[in-house]
């Protein structure tokens, strides 16, 4: 029994395969004869634009025929044909057919609405919904136009009441930048002088174009060197295009004072304290530099940034003055000792040469008189003149005694007087 069901199982296995390989070769006909099919579709859709072109040209090489009508004696000629083109050399190329992502494409832009994501990241043009954007802003255009008219009519109705509305007058250093239902009015900013607006429909804002200086708050600012100092400054700026500072940012002022607290952060960040103390000049060009390029889209001229006052911890003054009073001290004591020795140098020059010429000591004694003459004393001294002593200085130093050894022999003390005790 086993043996007979393994039979004709695998005699059912056999017919199932052979019917798979059967269904197989089928299937492989059919495809080749759908592809002899396309292939003879192209070959004769060819073979129709040939014979097309070519009965085009056999038409064209036709000549005109003339039919003749005559109406008694007289005849009239008249051409039914139209005289024959022009062959052209070189017959234009085929259209090629559009590949199928293009039809795909197409048909989504025309299935999906004007705005939709698709219409985003695709690059398809715009096509009849362009159209209708442009047929939709034409809307505000001609309700613009319709408003303006009524206005000028308005206006022309109530002269010369409507002057009062209609003229405005700005100084020297203002500018009026006018709007007209919202959009920036072309020509630019108006003024000095009288310049007109239509009421209802046009409004304006006026510019100072005049130098604006503020005082920047003191910042809490550390150092490079990671000392914390308190910085201010004063900032001088000007409004360099109207037009700009108007449409651009909301408030121009305000919007300046905050950038020049932070760039006043930034450029400081960067430096030392002895930097900071000693080239403020240069740090106010970095910061002038910095914020003209940044208020420059706001139509702002910054003129001129000036470091203020740099205010330093108490603890730190301390030890800054103790140093700097430290530093005078051994100044001065430096100072002091190239003095003396310079009083010094100039005492051994004076002895030299009075040691040269005794006429310099004669010239000396004159003036200690003349100087003591000169003071408001009770008691005047007057030294002996060296003269009345020369000749007893001579005369001992010639009978002086001789030790044994060739030299004078050394003075003799005074002898000692005996003094009486006091009663």
């Amino acid at each position: 029994m086993d043996i007979g069901y393994s039979t004709g199982s695998r005699q059912a296995y056999e017919q199932q395969a052979a019917v798979a390989h059967q269904q197989q070769q089928q299937t492989a006909a059919l495809q080749q004869q759908q592809q002899q099919q396309q292939q003879q579709q192209q070959q004769n859709s060819g073979q129709q634009q040939q014979q097309q072109q070519q009965h085009g040209l056999q038409q064209q090489l036709v000549p005109p025929t003339i039919s003749v009508t005559v109406s008694g004696t007289t005849g009239t000629t008249a051409y039914t044909n139209p005289p024959p083109p022009v062959i052209p050399v070189n017959p234009p190329p085929p259209v090629p057919h559009p590949p199928m992502t293009t039809l795909i494409q197409e048909q989504a832009r025309y299935s999906h609405p004007p705005g939709h994501r698709w219409m985003q990241q695709t690059n398809v043009p715009p096509g009849k919904f362009g159209e209708e954007k442009a047929s939709a802003s034409e809307g505000p255009d001609i309700c613009a136009y319709i408003l303006t008219t009524i206005s000028i009519l308005l206006i022309m109705m109530t002269f010369p009441f409507s002057l009062i509305f209609c003229i405005k007058v700005v100084q020297e250093y203002e500018r009026a930048v006018i709007f007209r239902l919202g959009r920036l009015l072309r020509g630019g900013a108006k003024g000095p002088g009288i310049f007109f607006i239509i009421p209802c429909i046009d409004t304006y804002c006026k510019v100072d174009l005049r130098t604006v200086s503020f005082d920047v708050p003191p910042q809490e600012i550390l150092s490079k060197d990671s000392v914390t100092v308190a910085v201010d400054a004063v900032v001088y700026y000007r409004i360099s295009n109207a037009t700009i500072a108007v449409s651009n940012v909301e408030d121009y002022g305000h919007s300046t004072r905050l950038l020049a607290a932070t760039t006043l952060r930034n450029v400081l960040g960067t430096k030392n304290l002895s930097e900071i103390l000693s080239e403020r000049e240069s740090i106010s060009h970095v910061m002038q530099a910095s914020l003209d390029e940044a208020t420059d889209p706001w139509g702002v001229k910054v003129e001129r940034v000036e470091i203020k006052d740099v205010r330093l911890p108490v603890q730190l003054q301390r030890a800054m003055a103790a140093e700097a009073e430290a530093a005078r001290e051994a100044r001065a004591k430096v100072i002091a000792a190239e003095g003396e020795q310079r009083a010094s140098r100039s005492l051994k020059e004076a002895a030299e040469v009075i040691a040269d010429t005794p006429s310099a000591l004669q010239l000396r004694y004159l003036q200690t008189l003349a100087s003591i003459a000169a003071e408001k004393n009770s008691t005047i001294v007057f030294p002996i003149p060296m003269e009345l002593f020369s000749g007893f200085i001579a005369h001992d130093q010639r009978h002086e005694p001789h030790n044994n050894d060739g030299g004078p022999s050394p003075p003799m003390a005074p002898p000692l007087e005996k003094k009486e005790p006091i009663a």
